[in-house]
């Protein structure tokens, strides 16, 4: 049976596992109610929307309310990514996004396609939208792009960005065939788009750098989690309640009990002791030990730097070793030299090929993140303007100065009154 006729409700011919003789039910009590019997309510109409519907699961009456529920977010897997791993994607999508697209034909810049305006405006609001959409699917593995109307050379018109779980991908005879939807759905091979981030030539599928952290991000997880519970707990006690008297596992459970409900009923009271027990404090951990802060931090680091973001910029510490830079600029140059422009240049390259007849190219303006200060480029425009290089008015667009040049101002009279006549 297919996961999606399972997920549909159809489990005919499918017997559950009986509990053994004399034990009751794991979850719940005897008595629980199943709910939905065929696994899946719909609630509310049924919309149209540019995606289709996702599945998102909930406790069902007798679910122990300290269980979690599965992480079935196959639309975008954020349930998978520790608040490090968005944080990264994010700035990645969101600076590469913010670069200005144009497009060049044999090296020259001409006008620029509709689509790098709005590559869809009945779903998209810009094309910063569209490209954060596009980078982010990209980083955590493959991307799919998927025409909505054509230009009459057949080249598309509009398009937008394909939810990769909405895309069954298999290889039959050495190449990739796509379908929409699931393995039923029509076929888009000679149609999508799939720009994959680390591929191989016998796997369907591009893999992200997510993909080498899955440890890390598990640990990453994990200790945010048990941060949470130290905070809600309080802290691990720094004191023992000890007795010379032999005690039972009930009667140890017993003065605990005690202990407990007279400290909550009197607080800020000191505590009353039975000759036979007596408090013994221990060396209190700090709160920094008990959140193994280091060990977060080195975790956290290292799925950073998958990401091709430097720990510094995620405010992480990024240690006395030669990777420590001397000042913001340089920090932000290695990050866009060493992480966004090859990502740049591998999208562009694979939407200018699908997009664009050739010798076009979509190119994204990379000097846009770690261009230098103002002072710096007014020296290098005034020797490349010197050298014949460039003319005035197009340093005036390249720093979007607008309007043309103004005239070198005409010599003034020698003598003005102040009346506005000449003498």
């Amino acid at each position: 049976m297919s996961f999606w006729t399972w997920l549909k409700g159809d489990h005919a011919g499918i017997t559950p596992n009986a509990n053994p003789a004399g034990v009751p039910p794991s979850v719940g009590v005897p008595d629980y109610s199943p709910g939905d019997s065929h696994g899946v309510e719909v609630l509310g109409e049924r919309t149209e929307t540019r995606s289709l519907p996702s599945l998102s699961p909930s406790p069902w009456d007798g679910w122990p309310s300290e269980w979690g529920v599965p992480n079935w977010d196959f639309g975008s897997r954020l349930n998978e990514l520790v608040d490090v791993a968005w944080a990264c994607l994010d700035l990645n999508s969101s600076v590469l996004s913010s670069m200005p697209v144009y497009r060049t034909r044999s090296g020259r810049i001409v006008e620029a396609s509709t689509w790098m305006t709005n590559p869809d405006p009945t779903i998209y609001t810009s094309w910063h939208e569209f490209a954060k959409q596009l980078f982010w699917d990209y980083q955590l593995g493959e991307a799919f792009v998927l025409p909505v109307a054509r230009f009459a050379d057949g080249f598309p018109m509009t398009f937008r960005v394909v939810p990769p779980w909405m895309i069954d991908v298999e290889m039959k005879g050495g190449v990739r065939r796509y379908r929409l939807g699931g393995i039923n759905g029509p076929d888009v091979t000679d149609e999508i788009l799939h720009i994959r981030y680390k591929s191989t030539t016998d796997g369907a599928h591009g893999v992200g750098p997510l993909e080498a952290a899955g440890g890390r991000m598990l640990t990453a997880g994990v200790l945010a989690q048990y941060v949470r519970q130290i905070v809600s707990t309080g802290g691990v006690p720094d004191y023992t309640l000890e007795t010379d008297a032999t005690l039972t596992n009930d009667q140890a459970q017993a003065l605990l009990d005690r202990w407990m409900v007279s400290r909550a009923s009197n607080l800020g009271a000191p505590p009353v002791l039975d000759t036979s027990v007596t408090l013994k404090t221990h060396m209190a951990m700090s709160p920094k030990d008990m959140a193994m802060l280091e060990i977060a931090q080195f975790t956290e680091a290292r799925i950073a730097v998958l990401l091709g973001v430097p720990p510094y910029l995620m405010a992480l510490p990024s240690g006395g070793d030669s990777m420590t830079y001397s000042n913001v600029s340089s920090l932000f140059d290695f990050h866009d030299r060493s992480s966004l422009r090859p990502k740049a240049a591998a999208v562009m390259a694979a939407l200018s090929d699908w997009a664009l007849p050739g010798p076009q190219k979509a190119e994204l303006n990379r000097d846009e993140y770690s261009r230098p200060a103002f002072n710096e480029r007014a020296v290098a425009w005034v020797q490349l303007v010197g050298a014949g290089i460039m003319s005035v008015d197009e340093v005036r667009a390249a720093e979007r100065l607008e309007g043309e040049a103004p005239a070198a101002p005409a010599a003034l009279p020698a003598t003005v009154a102040l009346t506005g006549g000449e003498t």
